[in-house]
């Protein structure tokens, strides 16, 4: 169970950043810390999806 919620962290990380950036669109306040820190999320969680499900397997 450990496991697979460890390969979907990244995923969430991803799921996580979307959420920002799609709050940031909604409510017309894009300023650049909003959107860097949702590209952050977003790349860093990709990164992360990779390491980690190379790491499980």
């Amino acid at each position: 169970m450990l496991k697979e919620l460890l390969k979907n962290a990244g995923l969430l990380v991803i799921l996580a950043g979307v959420i920002v950036l799609g709050v940031t669109v909604f409510t017309k306040v894009q300023t650049n810390g909003h959107l860097a820190f949702s590209l952050i999320l977003v790349i860093g969680g990709l990164i992360a999806h990779i390491v980690i499900n190379k790491m499980v397997d």
